[in-house]
């Protein structure tokens, strides 16, 4: 089943795939308005330039630093967003530069973590004095494709301009001969990635998913972090605003892991990080940083294993899914905090959410990580439940007829893939389920989901 499934379970096309030799300069792209910002980036909607259809659809596309000021922008009418997408299918990341030196090796290498989900061609470009044996220079760990992490098609450095907003809305990260009160340096890292319509926060503002959606998007997640730990990588900063969200043909949110600033990727200690100092890096989100990170005290023999700790947010992220309030975010009374909660504490769920989903969530946000589930096994368990009932049905479920029913999925997963829509999040999750099969993560899934439904029995 591997071999057949880690073949083909790749991620949807590169929009770059047929500009190979383009794209490495931000002088290549045009650049449209702002899309957001973060503590230590802004991210612009942005197209490479094409040849003029004669109607005028990229008229307001303009190159990288040269585009109208905020204020003569104000009273252009607002184009419909399926317009402003088709015009701007990328999204170019650029990152505040306050320390790092305006060297391009010094950059690379002061920013590598965000050049994690970075594909082989991202890295092809030119980068000035960075010389061309990179992979020493940067340390980087190779992070292979997948379809619920965010892929960086393209890396480079470059001169930092003016963008639309940039006075008003992040002026003190500015180099001073753009702004004399600025204490940026002049080059920073950029990013190329996919334009993606909104984040994980702003779809569940607008939308309240059914269960069995809301099971999928949480199964997304639990593939994203299942392959990160799979490849050493703890991401340190889940949360909402950094799930970028898109659409399949169906309409079911496709969900994909960015933001990449605050992960852990070291490839001598992997996910278990000495913890010496407390001015040492613990990660980004305070708010959903789980209890053995939170609650650790630094010491000459102390480490941390984040094996688990993304696996923990996600639990809490999966209340938001469910329409409901993370308990971790400050609401008055209620706000739980992870260094002092109880498993007791915890919101209970709805009873129209499916008793393996609430298992789930509670074996994940469990404090001892010994105990808390682990991202593939509570994936295998969401797994089975959406679309394993025949053959949990079995009074007595023996290997064969496990084996069996693998076949017949593999075989229906294939067919799905092969004649009807690649880009259809069921096949692709069922996908992830088939490429990473592995016996005794399988059946503790199966025991753990048997051993619940005997016991409401």
């Amino acid at each position: 089943f591997q071999t057949v499934f880690v073949r083909k379970n790749k991620p949807l096309k590169d929009p770059l795939s047929s500009c190979r030799l383009q794209g490495f300069k931000l002088e290549d792209y045009l650049i449209g308005q702002p899309l957001g910002k973060g503590c230590s980036a802004a991210v612009y909607e942005a197209a490479l330039p094409l040849p003029s259809d004669g109607q005028g659809s990229v008229e307001r596309i303009h190159p990288a630093g040269k585009g109208p000021t905020a204020q003569q922008d104000q009273g252009a009418e607002e184009e419909p967003k399926h317009q402003q997408k088709v015009a701007f299918p990328l999204a170019i990341k650029m990152m505040w530069n306050i320390s790092a030196g305006s060297s391009s090796t010094a950059i690379l290498q002061a920013m590598k973590e965000e050049l994690v989900p970075a594909t082989a061609v991202a890295l092809a470009g030119e980068y000035g004095a960075v010389p061309c044996h990179r992979n020493s220079i940067f340390g980087r760990k190779k992070l292979q494709p997948h379809p619920n992490i965010i892929q960086v098609i393209r890396a480079f450095t470059s001169s930092v301009p003016l963008l639309p907003g940039a006075l008003t809305d992040y002026p003190d990260v500015l180099p001073l001969h753009l702004n004399p009160r600025g204490i940026g340096y002049n080059r920073t890292l950029f990013l190329v990635m996919k334009n993606y319509p909104c984040t994980l926060r702003q779809y569940l503002r607008e939308n309240i998913p059914d269960t069995r959606v809301a099971t999928m998007m949480i199964l997304q997640l639990l593939e994203g972090v299942d392959h990160l730990v799979r490849h050493g990588i703890a991401h340190r900063d889940l949360k909402s605003d950094n799930i970028l969200v898109e659409f399949d043909s169906a309409g079911c949110p496709w969900l994909v892991i960015a933001d990449f600033g605050s992960c852990l990727v070291d490839e001598n200690t992997g996910l278990r990080q000495p913890f010496t100092t407390n001015s040492m890096d613990r990660g980004g989100n305070g708010s959903l940083m789980a209890p053995e990170v939170i609650t650790a005290s630094s010491g000459p023999r102390t480490v941390i294993d984040y094996s688990k700790v993304d696996a923990w947010a996600v639990g809490a992220i999966a209340y938001e899914i469910l329409s409901l309030r993370n308990p971790f975010y400050g609401y008055e009374d209620s706000t739980l905090e992870s260094r002092t909660y109880r498993e007791d504490q915890l919101p209970k769920l709805p009873d129209y959410v499916p008793r393996e989903v609430q298992q789930v969530i509670k074996m994940l946000l469990q404090r001892d990580p010994s105990k808390r589930i682990s991202a593939r096994v509570a994936a295998n368990v969401l797994h089975l439940s959406l679309w394993g009932e025949n053959v949990l049905a079995s009074e007595s479920l023996t290997l064969d007829q496990m084996i069996a029913w693998l076949l017949c999925q593999s075989a229906a997963t294939l067919l799905m893939d092969g004649l009807v829509d690649r880009s259809r999040v069921e096949t692709k999750m069922k996908m992830c389920f088939l490429a990473n099969l592995e016996y005794a993560d399988l059946w503790a899934a199966v025991f753990l989901l048997l051993s619940w439904r005997n016991r409401s029995g």
